[in-house]
Order: structure tokens, then sequence, then C-alpha cells
């Protein structure tokens, strides 16, 4: 299986998918497919990179694998395809947005295909999953590549805002470098971590936004994937 990036990703990440390690990741993954059934479907296993070019990169949002039921997955990380149940953590995502911004929009859609369209790039540390199997993928070296992914945005891109939600993502993003970029953590928008108070209230929207103007570059419109 050859990875279909968008071409600005090609260039930076060209000598990381001639890595064995990943020759030998794709040819697992296509066993995987060919086995069981998986997501998101072949052609968005690589969607994060496809709907946000390298160039365009404002904001990194780390999670931790897709959704492993049937037609949620999409590839892009917190997100499901339209006409999904809005999954529990991205009713929190939006709960907190509105809370943080003063709307009061709640999207009938998970898509955050808009997000990804203005610079976000919504990045699982495994790109694929078997069906109601979380995790599954675990062992697939996948966090190999993503982890080369994070590297490099951290090493040849400046200003970039990373989104750490919860301890795998803060331990996934621990290189950063913080200097350089804005990191901001908090808990998990699951149920359990905002129940126990670890996520409300953390305010990174308009974190994000205050940041980005400061240094003139253009803010996210979050309440972009609202759908009527």
């Amino acid at each position: 299986m050859n990875p279909n990036l968008n071409p600005s990703w090609q260039t930076i990440l060209s000598d990381e998918i001639q890595k064995p390690y990943f020759r030998n990741l794709m040819k697992a993954v296509d066993e995987e497919y060919q086995n069981h059934t998986c997501f998101p479907p072949k052609e968005l296993i690589f969607a994060a990179f496809e709907h946000c070019s390298f160039q365009d990169l404002k904001v990194v949002i780390i999670g931790q694998d897709p959704y492993h039921g049937t037609n949620e997955a999409n590839g892009l990380c917190f997100s499901v395809n339209d006409g999904i149940k809005i999954p529990p953590s991205l009713r929190n995502i939006f709960r907190e947005m509105n809370e943080d911004l003063g709307t009061v929009f709640f999207p009938i859609s998970g898509n955050l295909e808009p997000w990804a369209k203005q610079g976000i790039l919504l990045l699982n540390a495994s790109l694929t999953v078997r069906k109601d199997s979380p995790n599954s993928h675990k062992h697939l070296q996948w966090n190999v590549f993503t982890d080369a992914v994070i590297q490099k945005i951290s090493d040849q891109k400046e200003q970039i805002v990373f989104l750490l939600w919860g301890s795998f993502a803060q331990k996934k993003g621990s290189k950063i470098d913080r200097i350089k970029h804005l990191v901001l953590e908090s808990g998990h928008p699951s149920p359990m971590s905002a129940n126990q108070g670890k996520w409300f209230g953390n305010r990174h929207f308009s974190k994000i936004n205050l940041y980005l103007n400061d240094k003139g570059i253009g803010l996210i419109d979050w309440s972009s994937n609202q759908k009527f």
C-alpha cells in the first residue's frame, strides 16, 4: 500500500516513508484489511494529511486511534462521518468550545473536516483499528511514524499550537519544542476525565485564537463545522 499523502507532506516525510519499518507497516496494514474489517476505509487512512497541508498547518490535535464502530471513522481524530451520532468525547469538546467562546450552537454533525481544512492536523497515534477492538493496531508501529510526524513539525515549523488532551497525548508530545511552539495541556474530553473536572474550563479554543492573533496568523473559525 502506498500512502496517499498531500504533496507537501510527501516532501516532508519522503525519508520516513522509505524506511524499512514503514514498508513493513504498510504490508501489515494491508494484511489486516484483507483478513479483518478495519477502519477507517483504506482511502481515508491518511485523510488527516490530505485535508491539512504542511504549509497551512496551524494547530495539531493528538488522538489515540480511530473510532472502531461501523461507518464512524473518517481518518481524523475525534471526528466521525456525517450522519453518525456525535460521540461523548466530541460532545464534550463542543460543549467546552461553546462555554469558552460564548456561543450557543451545537453542530448536528461530528465531521471535523472543516477544522482540518483551516490548518488543524487531527492526528491519531495509530491511523487504523480493527472493528470493535480499540487500540488493536497499537502493535503495528504506527507510533513510530506518528512520532516522526510530530518531531518534524516541531523541528521544521514555528508557532504551531499543539493540543495534548490526556496523559497519552501528553506523553506523545513530550519532545515538542516548547520555546518555538505553544503547547496546551488538559485532561481528556472523555466523560470519565471531564466529569472529574479535568477537561471543562481549559479554554483552549480562545487561547489558540489569542495566540494566532498575537502572531499575525489567521484565526480558526471553530463554528465552521456547524451543519444546518
